[in-house]
């Protein structure tokens, strides 16, 4: 009986690699040094019950721009807050067109003429269109006549919402 067992476990643990195999290699959590509550530690010693919320980045772009940026709440602040005041930004990002927009435009691609050249974002009227869109909720801004980029008040917060989306 026990080898029986033993036989079923070693089959198990043999079918388990071969199903981690074919996955291909897994995103290793990304640990921020050997503690990964460090942040979390200087919040608590910092923020006073019922707590906090605060994204914070420190980022250097394709581009080469560098943005670093902290933002905070208190809890009771945020979950008092008018949360439907928030729905239009958060609608502009519900567009899978408009998230490849911003990040081109992270990347680089700071013209319509350019952005037109990516691939499945549409004619040029309709990448104007949904460059309206993320220039009225915030998202981003035209620096100079004919280019777009994403204020730096926002770039943290951006890719803040996008690491939170994968948990």
């Amino acid at each position: 009986m026990e080898k029986a067992v033993d036989n079923r476990l070693a089959e198990l643990e043999r079918r388990i690699a071969a199903l981690e195999e074919a996955a291909g290699p897994q995103a290793e959590e990304p640990m921020l040094g050997d503690d990964p509550l460090f942040l979390l530690r200087a919040l608590k010693e910092r923020v006073t019950e019922p707590g906090g919320v605060v994204y914070v980045g420190s980022v250097t772009l394709p581009t080469g721009q560098t943005t670093q940026w902290q933002f905070g709440r208190p809890t009771d602040v945020v979950l008092d807050a008018d949360w439907a005041a928030r729905a239009s930004m958060l609608a502009a990002l519900g567009n899978p067109v408009r998230l490849t927009l911003l990040r081109e435009i992270l990347h680089g691609r700071a013209t319509v003429s350019a952005l037109s050249e990516v691939e499945g974002l549409g004619t040029s009227g309709q990448v104007y269109h949904h460059l309206r869109q993320l220039t009225a909720e915030g998202w981003l801004h035209s620096p100079s006549r004919g280019t777009f980029a994403v204020p730096q008040t926002r770039v943290v917060a951006l890719l803040a919402i996008l690491v939170a989306l994968e948990r």
